[in-house]
């Protein structure tokens, strides 16, 4: 039974977006005494974590791996409930099967013991360095991710603050050459510093401060939500109606209204406008300033800034269902291409469409028989490409391109597999910003390198407007399940104390 909504006469809060950020900001700013209102513009919930359902078979559309289970807890509990009665996590084991173009594999695991036997049968060799590194990475994810994921960079004297323990991460350094200054073997420097992909960045360009990532797995683990994510988004639309507050689909947004350089509501594509006392964009943010506010009320983020940002790479995603299941095939699989380093420098430096590819491949059937029909598989096989400013025209290229991947997985892992798919289609580019409304079709926002990242990304607290927030992938502490959640939370630190508005309603 849902809750009545809030009452009329507490301040108004607006949420551009309901993708895991925006719909963490709804629930905390719900609990700070806020009226929200969640706009999205999809037909349902979730963003890039939209699911689709499709002749019996669930697909996420996007994120899958759950990594910080203590985040939901805090967000069910700030609503006086508890997360583990309504969402139900499986750990996996391994966590990833990472596959090389030789055949040979790594299980990629929580358990200290199983990944030291799996470094020995490569490269024994690097057992000591594989131990070292870990302890930089615990390192990095005490000082980066419990030391800074939930300030809120705001100030130069945020980041000062900051500095010294940016310092001791050796944060300058990328992750790339901070694992091979560990580790000399050339797969198992693929297998620990792959991660930085999961969150739209380039293992070669990135801080290494993202080894955080790799000490926060074998802290916490990684999940499966039973169900699928769309359990967690739904999950967390219950906490908001809870709450009073509402969570509108179909709704887009067209402009946020400015006045006196303070934004004041919304108006909708359909031109309905929605006042508010303070407006939270999860939406992309070079996507929120160039297209939904007017040129002259933006002093920092200038188209010209705007096009100067480096923004991450984007995703080509293959979703197909099967009716017939392939045991062999775990959970989560990376299927590793010819090239490496190579590959990504055409990915994001090169900004080239290649004929090789690496690959995610998805089977959540594997964990969760609810995902599927009765003795059938359901899959997504992901692979990173440029954004759109590769100038690929994917209404010609998607075919041929989803044909490559088919005949890669036929011949590696999945012999005939085409023969059983009952469901198919695709996620370009194109997709994400049309869809997305991603700037430039970029899966993950600016991509998170050392000089975009902290008090560089894009503030929690708009630079340029007051009464404007941003949540999500794009702003601080980036994307990721975790990130965007983290950012939530940062975000609290920022907003105004919902009393100050009082005598606007007395």
């Amino acid at each position: 039974m849902k809750s009545p909504l809030a009452h009329p006469s507490r301040p108004h809060a607006i949420v551009i977006g309901s993708g895991f950020g925006g719909l963490a900001a709804a629930v905390r700013l719900g609990a700070k005494g806020y009226r929200v209102t969640v706009l999205e513009k999809l037909d349902a919930p979730g963003g890039r974590a939209y699911v689709h359902r499709r002749g019996g078979y669930v697909f996420d559309a996007g994120p899958t791996i759950v990594t910080a289970p203590f985040l939901f807890e805090e967000l069910w509990a700030l609503c006086g409930r508890r997360f583990t009665d309504e969402i139900t996590l499986k750990p996996l084991d391994p966590f990833y099967r990472i596959r090389f173009d030789d055949g040979s594999w790594f299980d990629y695991s929580g358990d200290v013991q199983a990944m030291r036997r799996e470094v020995a049968r490569f490269a024994p060799e690097d057992l000591t360095g594989y131990d070292a590194f870990f302890q930089e990475a615990e390192k990095c994810y005490r000082l980066g991710f419990e030391g800074m994921a939930t300030i809120s960079f705001v100030t130069v004297s945020d980041l000062i603050a900051v500095l010294p323990d940016f310092m001791r991460m050796q944060a300058w350094k990328t992750i790339y050459s901070r694992v091979a200054s560990f580790i000399r073997n050339p797969k198992l420097r693929m297998v620990f510093s792959f991660h930085p992909l999961l969150i739209g960045g380039n293992p070669f360009s990135v801080t290494c401060a993202y080894a955080l990532i790799n000490a926060l797995e074998r802290r916490h683990g990684v999940h499966w939500a039973m169900g699928g994510t769309g359990a967690l988004i739904q999950g967390l639309v219950g906490l908001v109606e809870s709450q009073g507050n509402r969570v509108r689909c179909e709704s887009e947004v067209a402009e946020i209204l400015v006045r006196d350089q303070r934004a004041y509501g919304v108006r909708l594509a359909d031109g309905q406008v929605i006042e508010s006392e303070i407006v939270v964009s999860n939406a992309d943010t070079a996507w929120t300033y160039r297209y939904l506010i007017p040129a002259q009320y933006r002093r920092h983020w200038t188209n010209a800034k705007i096009e100067r940002t480096k923004f991450s790479m984007s995703l080509f995603v293959w979703y197909f269902g099967t009716r017939q299941q392939f045991h062999d095939i775990p959970h989560h699989m990376i299927l590793m291409g010819p090239r490496y380093r190579e590959l990504l420098a055409d990915i994001f430096k090169r900004k080239i469409l290649a004929k090789d590819f690496s690959l995610y491949l998805h089977r959540p059937s594997a964990s969760d028989p609810s995902v599927a029909p009765p003795g059938h598989d359901t899959f997504y096989v992901l692979a990173p490409v440029p954004h759109l400013q590769s100038g690929v025209d994917w209404s010609q290229a998607a075919e041929p391109y989803r044909q490559a991947i088919a005949k890669a997985l036929d011949s590696a892992v999945m012999p005939g597999f085409e023969q059983h798919i009952t469901e198919s289609f695709i996620t370009t580019p194109q997709d994400f910003q049309d869809r997305l409304l991603s700037f430039r079709g970029a899966a993950f926002g600016p991509e998170p390198v050392l000089t975009q990242s902290a008090w560089f990304r894009p503030h929690n607290k708009s630079e340029d407007i007051e009464g404007l927030f941003m949540v999500g992938a794009s702003t601080h502490p980036g994307a990721g399940m975790p990130g965007v959640i983290a950012s939530a939370k940062a975000l609290e630190s920022v907003i105004p104390d919902p009393q100050q508005f009082e005598r606007a309603y007395a």
